[in-house]
């Protein structure tokens, strides 16, 4: 017999939650691997449809889990079939890396500054992704506060579009929270070396 039910306390990080059944009834334990082969990462609230077993240690654990096709479900994969999108995060980001190669083509701040953008944003980028690989697998994870540490050294633009192309930490709205979080810090931090404490500053740490 089937149930369906929204999975609830979803820890994506260990790979298993709980689902609650849908007019009430015996909640089940639901890992990431009981579902579909193929199926993207679940999060709170999502309607599933699985068969309920009782395990050895008493507990009941959802089986042959899928997702339900409700229509927010299917806007979800019609979203993920249009590709890429561009939005007002590209225009920040893109903006930025523009600002970001005028000031430094004019002197304004040193090349070792872009030098740091540009290597911390490789970093994140690769760190999404070895994440993703390892999520899919049921790996060893990166920590989350570890991704947001590369944005918030200048990794941003590469930790962005990570999101974006690898949809990878895209839908979770409070990782995506603390990002932007992030940027806001980083971007504040930048526009302060470009005036003349923070200038000082760097004349006296790289000696320019």
């Amino acid at each position: 017999m089937r149930y369906q039910g929204k999975v609830t306390n979803w820890n994506d990080d260990k790979g298993f939650g709980f689902v609650e059944p849908n007019g009430g009834g015996d909640r089940a334990f639901v890992h990431i691997k009981s579902f579909v082969r193929g199926s993207r990462r679940p999060v709170d609230g999502d309607e599933i449809s699985y068969e309920m077993v009782k395990g050895s240690d008493g507990r009941y654990k959802a089986a042959k889990t899928r997702f339900t096709q409700d229509s927010k479900q299917r806007k979800k994969v019609h979203r993920r079939s249009q590709g890429y999108s561009f939005g007002f995060g590209d225009f920040i980001t893109i903006g930025f890396c523009i600002f970001l190669a005028a000031v430094t083509a004019l002197g304004k701040v040193p090349f070792q500054i872009s030098g740091i953008y540009v290597i911390a944003s490789l970093v994140a980028f690769f760190a999404y992704a070895l994440d993703k690989s390892a999520a899919q697998k049921n790996r060893w994870r990166t920590k989350e506060s570890t991704l947001h540490l590369f944005a918030l050294v200048g990794g941003w633009p590469g930790a962005f579009y990570a999101q974006k192309i690898l949809r990878h930490k895209s839908s979770k709205a409070e990782f995506k929270n603390v990002f932007w979080g992030s940027v806001v810090m980083n971007v504040g931090a930048f526009s302060w070396l470009l005036m003349e404490g923070g200038g000082r500053l760097l004349h006296s740490v790289i000696g320019l």
